[in-house]
């Protein structure tokens, strides 16, 4: 239920309507709260503050009407800004970065804010009262009407600011990038259970066979992305029904209905034989979506960018500056995961192996982020030459020897890359010489041992 109430809650925080539907809500109880105290309170704006509070009946409902009528309007102005803005990242990037406007803070807070004023001055108007009527006139809601109405030109600005802030290639990039990390820092120091480092007992864990005697396969009741994963449930659960639980498909994976996603060891001991949904309440344990999910999926961050890559360098777009800022950013990434320990696939309880985890390892992250672009650079000695910078950045933070070998490949399928694609010979020696102050530069590193 926890892994479920999170999938909700994120997909309500990444919509359009739910934080400015919060904000309408708490409107309408401002709303009725103001016009209930200058009702029921003996308090007396109009003569302690003439000025302020001296507006009439006639003159309150005139300011009012205006108010929510310009709110309205500007409300409708900003859908159509957000609306226009996400057309262009989508051409202009890549549609997987939709998500990253429609989940961004300021502009479902300044949309809904516009949305709550408007609410406010309509429930506010409806108390007036003048004329033949008995005339009621709520002085401090109409004051905050006005001030509301006065933020609303600050809120506009703050808006039209944002966007074009916004949909600036620095900015999108950035956004990914900061997301990724934060990701990877998430995930990386994070361990569940104990490790354990027997490459026999990995080996034979990875190459069984789900016909094998004593092993049952758990099938997606879904159709979607892999979202998230509650590791440390599982491994609870594993150790509650003393069992060892392979999970069958790595973060990101699309599964469909029948989709085997975890595979349990029985031929242990089972449970209470009342508990008639074991081991299917295993599903309970993970979140699948429509949409992959950067939350903890730190390859999809990568192929955000990749995606700007390749759409800079396609025949249609031309742009060589937006894929360089997508190559550095991918390289700053890559060199975040070069510094740190890959966990273990096998986890223990501290006595018996209990969860196998399908993850991702450096080899792949890597390739993931050079291989398409090098493929698509074709021709393009600038692209090459800042490939070649971003795995220098990377080896200059590598700590395992395996991980350096890794890069050096990427350097030779660029290298021969270039050599393949580039017309000049002098675009050639330009990626050339670079390609040799790089390996250069790593022949120290493997000589002394040193990693910056």
């Amino acid at each position: 239920m926890k892994t479920r109430f999170r999938q909700v809650l994120q997909q309500l925080l990444s919509s359009l309507w739910f934080v400015p539907g919060l904000m309408v809500i708490a409107s309408v109880v401002l709303a009725v709260g103001l016009v209930e105290f200058d009702s029921n309170t003996s308090w007396n704006g109009t003569k302690r503050y003439p000025l302020l509070f001296g507006v009439g009946a006639d003159g309150s409902r005139g300011m009012l009407t205006a108010i929510a009528g310009s709110m309205l309007t500007v409300a409708a102005l900003s859908f159509s800004l957000t609306l226009t803005a996400i057309t262009q990242a989508s051409s202009q990037y890549s549609p997987r970065v939709l998500r990253n406007f429609m989940a961004d803070r300021v502009n479902q807070v300044v949309m809904g804010y516009f949305v709550a004023v408007f609410t406010y001055c309509l429930i506010v108007l409806g108390t007036i009262r003048g004329g033949d009527e008995s005339k009621f006139v709520p002085g401090t809601a109409v004051l905050v009407g006005l001030f509301l109405a006065l933020g609303g030109v600050a809120a506009l600005i703050l808006f039209i600011h944002h966007i074009a802030e916004s949909l600036q290639t620095g900015t999108v990039v950035q956004h990914i990038h900061r997301e990724t990390i934060e990701a990877i820092d998430t995930l990386f120091p994070g361990r569940f259970g104990d490790a354990i480092d027997d490459p026999d007992q990995l080996k034979a864990a990875l190459t069984y066979t789900r016909e094998q005697v004593g092993w049952h396969g758990v099938e997606s009741t879904q159709t979607g992305y892999l979202q998230r994963i509650n590791t440390d449930g599982l491994l609870e659960w594993a150790k509650k029904n003393r069992v060892v639980l392979r999970v069958e498909k790595d973060m990101g994976s699309f599964v469909g209905i029948k989709t085997v996603l975890f595979s349990v060891r029985s031929g242990m001991e089972r449970p209470d034989p009342d508990e008639a949904d074991w081991p299917d309440d295993l599903i309970n344990y993970v979140s699948i979506g429509r949409n992959r999910n950067i939350g903890q999926d730190v390859a999809y961050g990568i192929q955000q960018l990749v995606d700007i890559a390749l759409k800079a360098l396609s025949p249609g777009i031309n742009d060589t500056t937006t894929a360089i800022m997508a190559i550095d950013y991918l390289g700053a990434i890559c060199a975040r995961l070069a510094c740190l320990d890959f966990p273990a696939r096998l986890r223990s309880d501290g006595k018996e192996l209990r969860v196998l985890v399908m993850s991702a390892d450096f080899e792949t992250y890597v390739r993931l982020a050079f291989n398409l672009v090098r493929v698509n650079a074709k021709g393009n000695y600038a692209v090459f030459r800042r490939l070649l910078r971003a795995l220098a950045l990377v080896g200059t933070n590598v700590i395992r020897d395996e991980h350096r070998a890794v890069l050096h490949e990427q350097a030779l399928l660029l290298l021969a890359r270039s050599n393949d694609t580039l017309a000049t010979d002098y675009e050639k020696h330009l990626v050339r010489s670079l390609y040799d102050d790089l390996k250069a530069a790593w022949t120290v590193m493997d000589t002394t041992g040193q990693t910056s």
